[in-house]
């Protein structure tokens, strides 16, 4: 079963096309890692897929809807309740604590569940960290509070952005092999990356170049 089909999928800012006549598919349970230079569509797929744009041409069923149908709204409720963002930056709220962090996205879900959000923490190896600021945890634990933000709404697809582009080497290791456990739960994930070693560990690979699809495996 497929959780996402791009067809026919373009994109274009004025004259630009940043995507041209995309086709992918995404099965359930499957790791997808996307790569290609700067500049070769790799932002602009991850936008669409994850409900932050639209594509000017084709169709993008994400888990039966085809939100390249959808109303702007509507998309922030679908990737709201389907879709766990990590992100290279973080983007975590610098005066909440990590605990409380998490707790913000089961606020834009549905309730605050400070048990859950803890459990949540102690996946990713930091509970005992709950209660420091972004600014007291380093790199590597401030992506693992991201991934666990992204867990806690039980997404139908995790969608991450170079997880480890500012991460050092042992912490890299440590980011993928939570990615390889969720991946062994059954979790969708695709990852947008240029490292190969971060591809490696995926099941398949599709590299962008010029907007198109350039080469599968």
């Amino acid at each position: 079963m497929n959780i996402l089909e791009l067809k026919d999928v373009s994109r274009a800012f004025g004259a630009v096309k940043a995507l041209q006549d995309v086709d992918l598919t995404v099965g359930q349970g499957e790791w997808l890692a996307i790569m290609g230079p700067s500049g070769s569509g790799k932002t602009t797929m991850m936008n669409i897929i994850g409900c932050m744009d639209k594509p000017t041409t084709g169709s993008v069923i994400l888990d039966g809807v085809d939100i390249s149908k959808e109303s702007s709204k509507s998309l922030t409720t679908i990737r709201r309740d389907k879709i766990g963002l990590i992100f290279q930056q973080f983007h975590l709220v610098n005066y909440l604590t990590a605990l409380e962090n998490v707790m913000v996205a089961q606020y834009y879900h549905s309730l605050p569940d400070q048990e859950e959000a803890l459990e949540a923490l102690e996946r990713v190896g930091l509970s005992h960290r709950a209660r420091h600021l972004p600014s007291q945890l380093s790199g590597g634990e401030q992506q693992r509070v991201c991934i666990a933000r992204a867990l806690i709404n039980h997404p139908s697809l995790i969608l991450a952005d170079e997880p480890t582009g500012n991460l050092d080497e042992a912490n890299e290791v440590m980011v993928l092999d939570i990615f390889k456990q969720l991946h062994s739960e059954g979790s969708t994930l695709i990852v947008v990356t240029h490292d190969p070693e971060v591809a490696e560990d995926a099941q398949k690979t599709v590299v962008l170049e010029h907007g198109r699809i350039s080469s599968k495996r």
